[in-house]
Formats: structure tokens, C-alpha cells, sequence
């Protein structure tokens, strides 16, 4: 397996071979903090540039685990015993927190430099096309539209536990790449995403609609977290050089690039064990192996690509595995 080719990902200094701010000690990353405010102080954002920071193609992971929430609500409690209002609304909660990490990492990661040199969508508050402070208040919104729907789903349940998940959630989504010491920049990205775009949010949609969980929930939850990872890790190991250069010790930079490139194969390929076990006791689940045709192409572009460049192909096709897996495997619960 070939390594990444930095010059396609980090911006060296032309001649000497080093990256961007490495001449001298300390944290590169706290060292170009104030070029990058400088420069977000240009031109209004488009609305194109707002919507290319709200990163749509990560959306999957929002939609998949509430689909396959309300479908393992619907084995629960039958066909028309599901509340479908509480799963909209669990969706609007799912979906404002992916946008809103969206932005929230946008801003954190641009006024720290680390989005200097990146593959991939244009930032706002790294590319200079929005001032940082109003990257937060997006990002914020959105948090609070979240919370809003949220706070709808307990009053709705009378489960005012749930407060405490919701707020879990939205403290740990600004603590992902915000705070003085991001759990992100540390290597538990995946943690995270794991928990609570798998785990939380498939069990979670399950319970606002029955009150109760299930083994599909749970299996199910455990299969779309880990491919939830996998668009992670691919992203990260698109990355992988400038987040080096700059400080950000994600898990691909943590176990460097060829056992990145395994995991994320082992991420993407697991949740098909799950599905092969449902397939013994719903026939339709079987189909959900015509997703691997997203999925193999997927990991054979991020076991052999050489830039960071092609790893973009991989990172969309892992997004509609997760899309196109949570659903079909949704509909085989509800059919």
C-alpha cells in the first residue's frame, strides 16, 4: 500500500521541504490562529459558500439511524402503533446536530489554522469567506434548533431524562473540535460518532416512539455507527497530512496511514456480519447486500489511493453506503 502524497494535501514552503509554519517551535496550528482571522475579514459569504459549510453529503449520517430507529420501533409495536410526528421530529433533531457540528468544526478548526491546507469543501472561517464569529452563531442556531425539537420529544414522552442525552449530545458535538482541549484533536473522533450518530440516535428514535429498545435497535445502531466511523476515517486519512503538520492528532494520524486505511475497510465491511444475521429473520434485509456495491468500491479507493484528492470519492461513497444501508435495512424491519 503507498503512502498519501503530502504535496497534494499540505502546503509546503516552496524548497524546503517542510510544511507551512514548521521553521519554528511550537504549535503550528496557534501560529497562523491570527493570519486566518485576518483573512476572514473579506468579502460577504454567498450563500453556495454557507451551504458548502453545512456539508451536505454528511447528511446520511443523520437520516440512516432514524430510519432505522422508526423501523425497529415499527417491529416493537406493529405497523400502526408508531408515532410518526416523533420521528420527524427526531430526524430535525439528528439532522440540526450534523449541521450544526458542521459549522461548529468549521469555526474551531479555522480560528485554530488547521483548515489552511485542506482537500475538499471550501471553509468558511479557514477559507476566509465568513467572519468566525458569525460561523458560530450559525452553528449555535442550529444547536438550538435542536434542542428545540428535543425538548419537543420530552414533553411529548413525559421522559425528561432524555433532557440529559439531548444536552450530552450538544456538549459533546462543540467539544468534538471546540474547546481548549478538542477530544477530536486526541483521537476520539470516532468515539463520538460511534455513540452518538450510531448508538444514540437509532436508540433513541426507537424509544421516543414505543418507550421501549430492541435487539434490531441496538444491532442496527451498532452497524450504521460503525459506518459512521468509516466516513470518519476517510475523511481523516484525506487529511492526514495537514492535520500532522498542524497539531490535530486525529486516529489516522494516531496509527498512521496503512492501519487507517484497514480499520476503515473494517468499519465499512462489519455492518454486513449484522445484516447477514437479520437476513435469518427478515427476508429483506437480505437486499441490503446490493449496498456493498458502494461499499467495496468505497474501501478499494482507500486502501490503494496514493492523494488525498481521490480519497474524495471514497468519502462520498461511504456517505451513500450509510444512506442506502440505513434505509433498506429500515425498510426490511417495517415490510
Amino acid at each position: 500500500m503507498q503512502r498519501l502524497n503530502p504535496s497534494a494535501s499540505t502546503g509546503s514552503q516552496p524548497g524546503s521541504g517542510k510544511p507551512a509554519g514548521s521553521g519554528r517551535s511550537g504549535n503550528p496550528a496557534r501560529r497562523n490562529a491570527p493570519r486566518t482571522r485576518a483573512a476572514a475579514t473579506g468579502r460577504p459569504a454567498t450563500a453556495g459558500d454557507w451551504v458548502s459549510g453545512a456539508r451536505l453529503r454528511t447528511l446520511p449520517l443523520a437520516i440512516a439511524p432514524v430510519a432505522l430507529g422508526t423501523g425497529a420501533a415499527i417491529v416493537a409495536a406493529g405497523p400502526g402503533s408508531y408515532h410518526w410526528v416523533r420521528a420527524l421530529l427526531a430526524l430535525v433533531v439528528a439532522l440540526c446536530l450534523q449541521i450544526g457540528v458542521n459549522y461548529a468544526n468549521d469555526y474551531s478548526d479555522g480560528i485554530r489554522g488547521t483548515d489552511a491546507n485542506r482537500i475538499g469543501p471550501a471553509r468558511l472561517t479557514g477559507g476566509g469567506a465568513a467572519r468566525p464569529r458569525a460561523v458560530l452563531s450559525v452553528a449555535l442556531a442550529f444547536f438550538a434548533l435542536a434542542a428545540l425539537a428535543g425538548l419537543t420529544l420530552v414533553v411529548l414522552t413525559g421522559q425528561w431524562w432524555l433532557l440529559l442525552v439531548g444536552a450530552a449530545a450538544i456538549v459533546a458535538a462543540w467539544f468534538y473540535t471546540g474547546g481548549r482541549r478538542p477530544y477530536g484533536y486526541f483521537g476520539l473522533g470516532e468515539v463520538f460518532v460511534f455513540v452518538f450518530f450510531g448508538l444514540v440516535a437509532t436508540l433513541g428514535t426507537t424509544f421516543v416512539q414505543v418507550g421501549t429498545v430492541n435487539t434490531e435497535s441496538w444491532l442496527s445502531g451498532v452497524g450504521i455507527g460503525l459506518i459512521a466511523c468509516a466516513v470518519l476515517m476517510v475523511n481523516n486519512l484525506r487529511d492526514l497530512e495537514p492535520d500532522r503538520a498542524s497539531g490535530k492528532r486525529t486516529l489516522a494520524v494516531l496509527i498512521g496511514g496503512t492501519a487507517s486505511r484497514v480499520v476503515s475497510c473494517v468499519f465499512l465491511l462489519v455492518p454486513f456480519l449484522i445484516a447477514g444475521f437479520f437476513g435469518l429473520f427478515y427476508p429483506l434485509a437480505w437486499f441490503t447486500f446490493f449496498v456493498l456495491f458502494l461499499a467495496v468500491p468505497a474501501g478499494l479507493i482507500a486502501v490503494t489511493a496514493t492523494t488525498s484528492k481521490e480519497l474524495v470519492l471514497a468519502l462520498k461513497l461511504t456517505s451513500l453506503t450509510a444512506l442506502a444501508y440505513g434505509v433498506l435495512l429500515a425498510l426490511a424491519f417495517a415490510l
